[in-house]
């Protein structure tokens, strides 16, 4: 028996056909690179691009220690902290249908913040080998149950994100009372709460690549089932396609890449929302194109912010997580308006 769908649920899915993918892609790798460089030499003490290169692979440069102990691993958590929200952002998108879906929105960034929280006020945990495991397990928890009284299986994209705000806002206010009743938890913990890649050691990054590693691959080999799945879950198993196993796997690949990302830097906001978004503007909402690109651009953001954040702020620095919410708050409340009119 054919299966029928609606015009809307195809044209949704339905690559659109004529627009090239590798020249894209391309352009975008070149700009994540040029990110890459400026974040290495932007800095308190600022180097050229020569003074960048011969930092990395000279080790008798005067630059030598300064780039490997300090600005490369900021660089590379930045980079990899990028790709987990990226990510994440574009998969919770197509797996809620909501195009204001944000891990941090639906409270799983809090989630993870208020598992860590807990842990270093009343486990003494101040590693972030020991934070990781808590945020992974504050976000499986936080996804679970938004999941859960969104209406399961039922959910829809408008309760989902009731119940994600409310979550978010319970969370953080939790978070705001352990800090503010242990003031040593306050020191520790007052920078990561904004979101910042300042504290960034070799040691951060080993520890969260091999979780962001596994999730990024799930979720790209995820693009094929979602597309399925934007069908309807009717239309999803006349394909093959199993909704259920989907949705808990792609869950399960947001925990890994929000819970690792947060317990590095902290909890930032917006860029796992309005990447995706920019993304589909040029790629249609097919996530065999979307996510890839999502991928290489999401860090250009973080990374780019995260410069802004060194430039405006010397001799400190403004934190990135503060950053991406003033560039963001203003982009999101435009994505708002114009899906109020288009919706009109």
């Amino acid at each position: 028996m054919p299966v029928t769908t609606s015009p809307r649920a195809t044209a949704r899915t339905v690559p659109v056909r004529g627009r090239p993918v590798a020249p894209g892609l391309l352009v975008a790798l070149l700009a994540l690179l040029a990110v890459l460089v400026l974040s290495i030499g932007v800095g308190a003490r600022p180097l050229s691009p020569a003074d960048v290169w011969h930092g990395l692979f000279d080790s008798g440069s005067a630059d030598y220690t300064v780039v490997h102990r300090m600005r490369l691993p900021r660089t590379l958590l930045g980079l990899a902290a990028g790709v987990a929200l990226g990510l994440a952002g574009g998969v919770m998108q197509a797996l809620t249908r909501n195009p204001l879906a944000d891990p941090g929105l639906l409270g799983i960034n809090a989630g993870a913040a208020a598992a860590v929280a807990t842990a270093t006020a009343f486990l003494g945990i101040s590693t972030l080998g020991g934070w990781v495991w808590f945020a992974l397990l504050g976000s499986a928890a936080v996804a679970t149950l938004v999941y859960a009284v969104g209406g399961g299986r039922g959910a829809t994209p408008a309760r989902l994100a009731l119940a994600g705000a409310a979550l978010n806002a319970t969370l953080y206010s939790y978070v705001d009372a352990v800090m503010l009743s242990d003031t040593s938890s306050l020191d520790r913990m007052r920078f990561w709460t904004v979101g910042s890649l300042a504290a960034a050691q070799p040691s951060t990054v080993t520890a969260v690549v091999p979780f962001i590693a596994v999730g990024a691959a799930v979720s790209l080999a995820l693009a094929r089932p979602l597309n399925a799945l934007a069908l309807g879950d009717d239309e999803a198993r006349a394909l093959g396609a199993r909704p259920g196993l989907i949705r808990a796997t792609a869950i399960a690949a947001v925990t890994l890449l929000c819970g690792a990302a947060t317990a590095a830097c902290g909890p930032i906001v917006f860029v796992g929302l309005l990447v995706p978004h920019l993304v589909r503007a040029f790629t249609g909402p097919d996530l065999r194109r979307l996510l890839p690109y999502c991928a290489l651009l999401a860090p250009v953001l973080l990374l780019g912010a995260d410069i802004v954040g060194r430039v405006l702020g010397r001799p400190g620095e403004l934190q990135v997580g503060i950053v991406t919410a003033v560039l963001g708050g203003p982009l999101f409340l435009r994505l708002v308006r114009r899906g109020k009119a288009a919706a009109a």
